[in-house]
Protein backbone atom coordinates (compact mmCIF):
# COMPACT_ATOMS: atom_id res chain seq x y z
CA UNK A 1 0.00 0.00 0.00
CA UNK A 2 2.93 2.50 1.04
CA UNK A 3 4.46 2.11 -2.68
CA UNK A 4 0.86 2.37 -4.45
CA UNK A 5 0.82 5.85 -2.27
CA UNK A 6 3.65 6.93 -3.66
CA UNK A 7 3.26 6.22 -7.35
CA UNK A 8 0.10 8.20 -6.70
CA UNK A 9 2.53 11.72 -6.30
CA UNK A 10 2.91 13.51 -9.43
CA UNK A 11 6.59 14.11 -8.76
CA UNK A 12 7.29 10.83 -8.13
CA UNK A 13 5.30 9.38 -11.21
CA UNK A 14 7.26 11.75 -13.11
CA UNK A 15 10.51 10.18 -12.32
CA UNK A 16 9.13 6.85 -13.12
CA UNK A 17 8.31 8.03 -16.02
CA UNK A 18 11.85 9.72 -17.20
CA UNK A 19 13.59 6.35 -16.11
CA UNK A 20 16.47 7.98 -15.21
CA UNK A 21 18.66 5.91 -13.00
CA UNK A 22 19.76 8.64 -10.55
CA UNK A 23 18.36 11.81 -9.38
CA UNK A 24 19.73 14.93 -7.74
CA UNK A 25 19.03 16.25 -4.73
CA UNK A 26 20.31 19.42 -2.37
CA UNK A 27 19.72 20.86 0.74
CA UNK A 28 21.11 24.09 1.84
CA UNK A 29 24.14 24.68 4.43
CA UNK A 30 24.80 27.89 6.75
CA UNK A 31 26.43 29.38 4.33
CA UNK A 32 23.64 29.68 1.06
CA UNK A 33 25.77 27.08 -0.49
CA UNK A 34 23.81 24.44 -2.25
CA UNK A 35 25.00 20.72 -1.06
CA UNK A 36 23.77 17.94 -3.01
CA UNK A 37 24.08 14.37 -4.13
CA UNK A 38 23.20 12.01 -6.51
CA UNK A 39 21.07 9.11 -5.49
CA UNK A 40 20.37 5.94 -7.07
CA UNK A 41 16.56 6.04 -8.57
CA UNK A 42 16.10 3.25 -6.29
CA UNK A 43 17.15 5.07 -2.88
CA UNK A 44 15.41 7.75 -3.99
CA UNK A 45 12.54 6.28 -3.90
CA UNK A 46 12.81 4.94 -0.29
CA UNK A 47 13.88 8.27 0.76
CA UNK A 48 10.99 9.88 -0.83
CA UNK A 49 8.33 7.33 1.25
CA UNK A 50 6.10 10.13 3.70
CA UNK A 51 6.61 10.38 7.17
CA UNK A 52 8.34 8.68 9.41
CA UNK A 53 10.17 6.13 7.17
CA UNK A 54 11.22 9.59 4.32
CA UNK A 55 14.44 10.98 3.94
CA UNK A 56 18.55 9.94 3.42
CA UNK A 57 21.34 10.40 5.55
CA UNK A 58 23.41 14.22 4.86
CA UNK A 59 26.31 14.00 7.16
CA UNK A 60 25.61 16.94 9.43
CA UNK A 61 28.89 18.52 8.94
CA UNK A 62 26.94 21.00 6.32
CA UNK A 63 25.96 23.22 9.48
CA UNK A 64 29.49 22.47 11.00
CA UNK A 65 31.98 23.54 8.79
CA UNK A 66 32.12 27.44 6.68
CA UNK A 67 32.31 27.96 2.86
CA UNK A 68 35.82 25.99 2.65
CA UNK A 69 35.16 23.29 4.65
CA UNK A 70 36.96 24.03 7.69
CA UNK A 71 35.32 22.75 10.72
CA UNK A 72 34.14 25.24 13.43
CA UNK A 73 35.49 25.47 16.87
CA UNK A 74 32.89 26.56 18.61
CA UNK A 75 29.59 25.56 17.44
CA UNK A 76 27.21 23.25 19.81
CA UNK A 77 24.32 21.56 17.37
CA UNK A 78 27.28 20.19 15.65
CA UNK A 79 30.97 19.60 15.79
CA UNK A 80 33.58 17.28 16.49
CA UNK A 81 32.61 16.71 19.89
CA UNK A 82 29.65 15.12 18.18
CA UNK A 83 31.26 13.27 15.70
CA UNK A 84 29.59 14.60 12.60
CA UNK A 85 26.44 11.93 12.31
CA UNK A 86 24.25 11.84 9.80
CA UNK A 87 21.11 14.25 9.80
CA UNK A 88 17.73 13.24 8.15
CA UNK A 89 17.66 15.10 4.82
CA UNK A 90 13.77 15.07 3.72
CA UNK A 91 12.74 15.28 -0.29
CA UNK A 92 10.28 18.04 -0.51
CA UNK A 93 8.14 16.19 -3.67
CA UNK A 94 6.91 20.11 -4.27
CA UNK A 95 10.27 21.60 -5.43
CA UNK A 96 10.47 18.77 -8.54
CA UNK A 97 12.52 20.07 -11.08
CA UNK A 98 14.68 19.14 -14.02
CA UNK A 99 17.96 20.23 -14.84
CA UNK A 100 18.14 20.80 -18.52
CA UNK A 101 21.80 21.77 -18.80
CA UNK A 102 22.27 18.02 -17.12
CA UNK A 103 20.99 15.80 -19.50
CA UNK A 104 17.10 16.77 -17.75
CA UNK A 105 18.33 14.64 -14.39
CA UNK A 106 15.26 15.17 -12.05
CA UNK A 107 16.47 17.33 -9.52
CA UNK A 108 14.59 17.97 -5.20
CA UNK A 109 15.57 20.22 -2.59
CA UNK A 110 15.57 19.16 0.62
CA UNK A 111 15.69 20.34 4.13
CA UNK A 112 16.49 18.28 7.36
CA UNK A 113 14.78 17.38 10.07
CA UNK A 114 15.22 15.56 13.50
CA UNK A 115 14.56 12.45 14.19
CA UNK A 116 10.55 12.57 15.02
CA UNK A 117 9.92 15.03 12.21
CA UNK A 118 10.09 18.07 13.62
CA UNK A 119 11.64 20.91 12.20
CA UNK A 120 16.21 20.76 12.31
CA UNK A 121 16.63 23.98 14.69
CA UNK A 122 19.47 25.33 12.26
CA UNK A 123 18.78 24.14 9.17
CA UNK A 124 18.21 27.44 6.73
CA UNK A 125 14.68 26.22 4.96
CA UNK A 126 12.91 25.84 8.03
CA UNK A 127 14.05 28.67 9.42
CA UNK A 128 12.18 30.29 6.60
CA UNK A 129 9.48 28.33 7.28
CA UNK A 130 9.04 28.67 10.95
CA UNK A 131 8.85 32.60 9.72
CA UNK A 132 6.04 31.34 7.28
CA UNK A 133 4.08 29.80 9.45
CA UNK A 134 3.77 32.82 11.77
CA UNK A 135 2.47 34.63 8.69
CA UNK A 136 0.07 31.99 8.56
CA UNK A 137 -1.71 32.07 11.62
CA UNK A 138 -1.70 35.76 10.82
CA UNK A 139 -3.71 34.98 8.30
CA UNK A 140 -0.98 36.68 5.33
CA UNK A 141 0.54 34.52 2.50
CA UNK A 142 4.05 36.72 2.35
CA UNK A 143 5.04 37.41 -1.71
CA UNK A 144 8.77 37.93 -2.73
CA UNK A 145 10.68 37.87 -5.74
CA UNK A 146 15.12 38.18 -5.42
CA UNK A 147 17.28 40.43 -7.23
CA UNK A 148 20.63 39.56 -7.79
CA UNK A 149 23.79 41.65 -9.46
CA UNK A 150 26.81 39.07 -9.95
CA UNK A 151 30.37 40.16 -11.99
CA UNK A 152 31.30 37.68 -14.50
CA UNK A 153 34.59 36.76 -15.02
CA UNK A 154 36.54 34.81 -17.94
CA UNK A 155 38.24 32.02 -15.16
CA UNK A 156 37.78 28.51 -14.16
CA UNK A 157 38.66 26.83 -11.18
CA UNK A 158 42.11 26.10 -12.14
CA UNK A 159 43.03 29.53 -13.67
CA UNK A 160 41.53 31.26 -10.46
CA UNK A 161 43.24 29.16 -7.99
CA UNK A 162 46.77 29.45 -10.14
CA UNK A 163 46.08 33.26 -9.97
CA UNK A 164 45.98 32.54 -6.16
CA UNK A 165 43.04 34.37 -5.89
CA UNK A 166 44.26 38.31 -7.33
CA UNK A 167 43.26 39.98 -10.85
CA UNK A 168 40.38 38.35 -12.34
CA UNK A 169 39.94 38.81 -15.79
CA UNK A 170 36.34 40.62 -16.20
CA UNK A 171 33.80 39.05 -19.08
CA UNK A 172 33.66 42.45 -20.60
CA UNK A 173 35.41 46.04 -19.98
CA UNK A 174 34.15 48.83 -18.61
CA UNK A 175 31.05 50.39 -17.61
CA UNK A 176 28.19 49.90 -19.53
CA UNK A 177 24.63 49.41 -17.72
CA UNK A 178 21.66 48.08 -19.72
CA UNK A 179 24.12 47.61 -23.22
CA UNK A 180 22.38 45.77 -25.90
CA UNK A 181 26.08 45.71 -27.17
CA UNK A 182 27.42 44.01 -24.47
CA UNK A 183 24.79 41.37 -23.88
CA UNK A 184 25.50 40.87 -27.19
CA UNK A 185 28.70 39.79 -27.19
CA UNK A 186 27.86 37.12 -25.18
CA UNK A 187 24.48 36.39 -26.32
CA UNK A 188 25.04 32.39 -25.77
CA UNK A 189 25.59 32.89 -21.87
CA UNK A 190 22.95 35.19 -21.95
CA UNK A 191 19.98 33.37 -23.46
CA UNK A 192 21.46 29.96 -22.01
CA UNK A 193 20.38 31.31 -18.66
CA UNK A 194 17.17 33.19 -19.84
CA UNK A 195 16.16 29.56 -21.16
CA UNK A 196 17.37 27.16 -19.49
CA UNK A 197 16.83 28.68 -16.30
CA UNK A 198 13.25 28.70 -16.99
CA UNK A 199 13.16 25.24 -18.09
CA UNK A 200 14.21 24.48 -14.42
CA UNK A 201 11.76 26.42 -12.99
CA UNK A 202 13.70 29.33 -12.42
CA UNK A 203 11.64 31.95 -14.32
CA UNK A 204 13.61 35.10 -15.31
CA UNK A 205 11.81 38.49 -15.40
CA UNK A 206 14.20 40.37 -16.60
CA UNK A 207 18.08 40.35 -17.14
CA UNK A 208 20.44 43.14 -18.43
CA UNK A 209 23.72 44.68 -18.10
CA UNK A 210 24.58 46.80 -14.69
CA UNK A 211 27.37 49.63 -14.65
CA UNK A 212 30.29 47.57 -14.48
CA UNK A 213 32.77 45.54 -15.75
CA UNK A 214 30.82 42.06 -16.48
CA UNK A 215 28.23 42.86 -14.31
CA UNK A 216 24.23 41.35 -14.79
CA UNK A 217 21.27 41.73 -12.83
CA UNK A 218 18.53 40.02 -12.44
CA UNK A 219 15.10 39.83 -11.38
CA UNK A 220 13.27 36.53 -10.89
CA UNK A 221 9.87 36.30 -11.03
CA UNK A 222 7.82 37.18 -8.18
CA UNK A 223 6.04 34.01 -6.23
CA UNK A 224 5.26 32.44 -2.74
CA UNK A 225 7.74 33.09 -0.19
CA UNK A 226 9.11 30.01 0.04
CA UNK A 227 9.49 29.38 -3.53
CA UNK A 228 11.03 32.60 -4.08
CA UNK A 229 14.11 31.71 -1.77
CA UNK A 230 14.24 28.19 -3.41
CA UNK A 231 14.20 29.95 -7.16
CA UNK A 232 17.07 32.66 -5.62
CA UNK A 233 19.34 29.78 -3.81
CA UNK A 234 19.20 27.76 -7.23
CA UNK A 235 19.70 30.36 -9.41
CA UNK A 236 23.28 31.38 -8.28
CA UNK A 237 24.06 28.01 -8.31
CA UNK A 238 22.79 27.10 -11.58
CA UNK A 239 24.31 30.50 -12.79
CA UNK A 240 27.77 28.96 -11.54
CA UNK A 241 26.98 25.62 -13.88
CA UNK A 242 26.01 27.14 -16.90
CA UNK A 243 28.95 29.61 -16.82
CA UNK A 244 31.13 27.21 -16.77
CA UNK A 245 30.33 26.15 -20.13
CA UNK A 246 30.91 28.85 -21.30
CA UNK A 247 34.41 29.52 -19.75
CA UNK A 248 32.93 32.10 -17.53
CA UNK A 249 32.87 32.68 -13.53
CA UNK A 250 30.20 34.01 -11.74
CA UNK A 251 30.96 36.02 -8.77
CA UNK A 252 28.01 36.95 -6.28
CA UNK A 253 30.70 38.27 -3.47
CA UNK A 254 29.42 41.39 -2.43
CA UNK A 255 32.39 43.78 -3.04
CA UNK A 256 34.83 42.17 -4.91
CA UNK A 257 36.85 45.60 -5.83
CA UNK A 258 36.83 48.79 -4.25
CA UNK A 259 36.97 51.02 -7.15
CA UNK A 260 33.25 49.12 -8.29
CA UNK A 261 29.56 48.75 -6.79
CA UNK A 262 29.46 46.14 -4.76
CA UNK A 263 26.82 43.60 -5.80
CA UNK A 264 23.14 43.81 -3.87
CA UNK A 265 20.23 40.98 -3.77
CA UNK A 266 16.83 42.92 -3.05
CA UNK A 267 13.87 41.61 -1.93
CA UNK A 268 10.46 42.68 -2.93
CA UNK A 269 7.74 41.68 -1.07
CA UNK A 270 3.80 42.12 -0.58
CA UNK A 271 1.36 40.31 1.43
CA UNK A 272 -1.70 38.37 0.29
CA UNK A 273 -4.80 36.87 1.62
CA UNK A 274 -4.35 34.24 -1.38
CA UNK A 275 -6.73 37.10 -3.75
CA UNK A 276 -5.58 40.32 -3.52
CA UNK A 277 -2.70 42.62 -2.06
CA UNK A 278 -2.93 43.43 0.94
CA UNK A 279 -0.53 46.15 0.94
CA UNK A 280 -2.55 48.13 -1.40
CA UNK A 281 -5.07 50.65 -0.06
CA UNK A 282 -6.70 52.79 -3.04
CA UNK A 283 -8.22 55.68 -0.32
CA UNK A 284 -4.69 56.20 1.36
CA UNK A 285 -2.71 59.21 -0.68
CA UNK A 286 0.30 56.62 -1.01
CA UNK A 287 -2.18 53.83 -2.12
CA UNK A 288 -0.54 52.57 1.31
CA UNK A 289 -2.44 49.89 3.38
CA UNK A 290 -2.06 50.13 7.56
CA UNK A 291 -0.91 47.23 7.30
CA UNK A 292 1.76 47.85 4.88
CA UNK A 293 2.47 50.65 7.02
CA UNK A 294 3.48 48.43 9.73
CA UNK A 295 4.83 45.68 7.95
CA UNK A 296 7.60 48.65 6.98
CA UNK A 297 7.34 50.37 10.49
CA UNK A 298 8.62 46.66 11.77
CA UNK A 299 11.64 46.83 9.43
CA UNK A 300 12.91 50.33 9.52
CA UNK A 301 12.67 49.61 13.64
CA UNK A 302 14.65 46.10 13.95
CA UNK A 303 15.99 44.59 10.58
CA UNK A 304 19.25 45.99 11.71
CA UNK A 305 19.06 43.60 14.81
CA UNK A 306 18.88 40.44 12.01
CA UNK A 307 22.06 42.40 9.84
CA UNK A 308 24.25 38.98 9.14
CA UNK A 309 21.20 37.26 7.61
CA UNK A 310 21.60 39.35 4.64
CA UNK A 311 25.04 41.21 5.46
CA UNK A 312 26.66 37.55 6.23
CA UNK A 313 30.33 37.70 5.99
CA UNK A 314 33.29 40.26 6.49
CA UNK A 315 33.38 41.60 2.77
CA UNK A 316 29.76 42.24 3.00
CA UNK A 317 30.51 45.27 5.19
CA UNK A 318 32.79 46.78 1.94
CA UNK A 319 29.79 46.83 0.09
CA UNK A 320 28.11 49.68 2.95
CA UNK A 321 29.99 52.71 1.22
CA UNK A 322 28.48 56.29 1.95
CA UNK A 323 27.46 57.73 -1.88
CA UNK A 324 27.37 54.88 -3.35
CA UNK A 325 24.17 52.61 -4.23
CA UNK A 326 24.07 50.53 -1.71
CA UNK A 327 22.06 52.05 1.60
CA UNK A 328 23.88 52.27 4.89
CA UNK A 329 20.92 53.63 6.83
CA UNK A 330 17.60 52.09 7.96
CA UNK A 331 15.53 54.49 5.86
CA UNK A 332 12.43 54.52 3.58
CA UNK A 333 10.91 56.28 0.47
CA UNK A 334 8.62 56.45 -1.97
CA UNK A 335 10.33 54.94 -5.06
CA UNK A 336 13.80 55.96 -4.18
CA UNK A 337 16.70 53.47 -4.29
CA UNK A 338 18.99 55.79 -1.86
CA UNK A 339 16.89 54.71 0.81
CA UNK A 340 17.30 51.34 2.40
CA UNK A 341 13.57 50.69 2.18
CA UNK A 342 12.03 51.64 -1.37
CA UNK A 343 8.38 51.71 -1.33
CA UNK A 344 6.79 51.09 -4.85
CA UNK A 345 2.97 52.23 -4.54
CA UNK A 346 0.85 52.27 -7.56
CA UNK A 347 -1.21 49.47 -8.91
CA UNK A 348 -3.14 47.22 -6.70
CA UNK A 349 -1.00 44.39 -8.40
CA UNK A 350 2.36 46.32 -7.89
CA UNK A 351 2.11 47.93 -4.71
CA UNK A 352 4.95 46.73 -2.81
CA UNK A 353 8.34 47.15 -0.53
CA UNK A 354 11.63 46.75 -1.61
CA UNK A 355 14.00 46.09 0.35
CA UNK A 356 17.82 47.22 -0.67
CA UNK A 357 19.92 46.44 2.55
CA UNK A 358 21.00 42.58 1.06
CA UNK A 359 23.96 42.04 -0.98
CA UNK A 360 24.69 39.16 -3.72
CA UNK A 361 26.17 37.15 -1.02
CA UNK A 362 23.23 35.93 0.90
CA UNK A 363 21.71 33.04 1.82
CA UNK A 364 18.59 33.52 -0.13
CA UNK A 365 16.61 31.46 2.74
CA UNK A 366 17.86 33.10 5.60
CA UNK A 367 17.74 36.87 4.25
CA UNK A 368 14.20 36.07 3.28
CA UNK A 369 13.20 35.11 6.64
CA UNK A 370 14.81 38.51 7.74
CA UNK A 371 13.12 40.72 6.21
CA UNK A 372 9.71 38.71 6.74
CA UNK A 373 10.14 38.05 10.69
CA UNK A 374 11.00 42.29 10.61
CA UNK A 375 7.95 43.45 8.62
CA UNK A 376 5.57 40.71 10.40
CA UNK A 377 6.69 41.49 13.60
CA UNK A 378 5.64 45.34 13.14
CA UNK A 379 2.45 43.51 12.21
CA UNK A 380 1.65 41.60 15.32
CA UNK A 381 2.78 44.56 17.37
CA UNK A 382 0.92 47.31 15.30
CA UNK A 383 3.81 49.84 14.95
CA UNK A 384 2.96 52.86 13.60
CA UNK A 385 5.22 54.38 10.62
CA UNK A 386 6.34 57.24 12.10
CA UNK A 387 9.46 57.99 10.65
CA UNK A 388 9.04 60.34 7.68
CA UNK A 389 10.11 59.06 4.01
CA UNK A 390 13.59 60.61 2.72
CA UNK A 391 13.69 62.47 -0.17
CA UNK A 392 16.39 62.99 -3.18
CA UNK A 393 19.74 61.53 -1.56
CA UNK A 394 19.11 60.69 1.60
CA UNK A 395 17.69 63.62 2.85
CA UNK A 396 16.19 63.41 5.85
CA UNK A 397 18.53 61.17 6.93
CA UNK A 398 21.17 63.45 8.55
CA UNK A 399 20.38 62.02 12.25
CA UNK A 400 19.65 58.32 11.54
CA UNK A 401 22.62 56.36 12.51
CA UNK A 402 24.27 54.44 9.78
CA UNK A 403 25.21 50.72 10.35
CA UNK A 404 27.52 48.88 11.87
CA UNK A 405 30.76 48.44 9.13
CA UNK A 406 32.08 45.14 10.58
CA UNK A 407 30.35 41.30 10.93
CA UNK A 408 31.69 41.08 14.67
CA UNK A 409 29.25 44.38 15.29
CA UNK A 410 26.49 43.07 13.80
CA UNK A 411 26.77 39.74 14.98
CA UNK A 412 26.85 40.83 18.83
CA UNK A 413 23.34 42.42 18.10
CA UNK A 414 21.79 39.98 16.49
CA UNK A 415 22.94 37.62 19.35
CA UNK A 416 21.45 40.06 22.41
CA UNK A 417 18.04 40.57 20.09
CA UNK A 418 15.42 39.11 21.80
CA UNK A 419 13.57 39.76 18.23
CA UNK A 420 15.81 37.30 16.63
CA UNK A 421 15.24 34.61 19.34
CA UNK A 422 11.61 34.92 19.45
CA UNK A 423 11.17 34.39 15.66
CA UNK A 424 14.44 32.36 14.70
CA UNK A 425 14.56 30.33 17.94
CA UNK A 426 17.18 30.44 20.48
CA UNK A 427 19.31 27.12 19.01
CA UNK A 428 19.30 29.02 15.65
CA UNK A 429 20.18 32.14 17.19
CA UNK A 430 22.80 30.51 19.37
CA UNK A 431 24.52 28.51 16.51
CA UNK A 432 24.31 31.09 13.51
CA UNK A 433 25.74 33.67 15.97
CA UNK A 434 28.79 31.34 16.25
CA UNK A 435 29.41 30.75 13.17
CA UNK A 436 29.69 34.46 11.99
CA UNK A 437 31.87 34.80 15.17
CA UNK A 438 34.11 32.24 13.58
CA UNK A 439 34.04 34.28 9.92
CA UNK A 440 35.05 37.14 11.53
CA UNK A 441 37.75 35.35 13.43
CA UNK A 442 38.80 34.06 9.85
CA UNK A 443 39.69 37.64 8.46
CA UNK A 444 41.08 38.62 11.85
CA UNK A 445 43.72 35.65 11.10
CA UNK A 446 44.36 36.09 7.49
CA UNK A 447 47.54 38.32 6.06
CA UNK A 448 45.67 40.26 3.22
CA UNK A 449 47.56 41.71 0.20
CA UNK A 450 46.82 45.00 1.12
CA UNK A 451 48.41 44.92 4.36
CA UNK A 452 51.36 43.37 2.35
CA UNK A 453 51.53 46.66 -0.03
CA UNK A 454 50.90 48.99 2.53
CA UNK A 455 53.96 47.90 5.15
CA UNK A 456 56.04 44.89 3.60
CA UNK A 457 58.75 47.56 2.15
CA UNK A 458 57.83 50.96 4.03
CA UNK A 459 57.67 49.73 7.86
Amino acid sequence: MANKSIKEHPALAAVRASESVKVKVACSDIDGVLRGKYLHRDKFFGAAQPHPNGGFGFCDVVFGWDSQDVCYDNTQVTGWQHGFPDALARIDLTTARQVPWDGGVPFFLGEFVNADGTPYAVCPRQTLKRVLKRAEKLGVLPMAGMEFEWFNFLETPHSWAEKKGVGPTNLTPGMFGYSLLRMNQNREFFNALMDEMAAFGVPIEGLHTETGPGVYEVAITFSEALEAADRAILFKTGAKEIGHRFGIMPSFMAKWSAQYPGCSGHIHQSLSDGKRNLFYDAKNKRSMSLLFESYLAGQVACLMEFAPMFWPTVNSYKRLVDGFWAPVKPTWGIDNRTASFRVIAGSPKATRLETRCPGADVNPYLAMAAVIAAGLHGVEKGLKLIAPPITGTNQGAENIPRAPRSLLETTKNFRASDIARDWFGDTFVEHFAATRDWEYRQWQDAVTDWELKRYFEVI
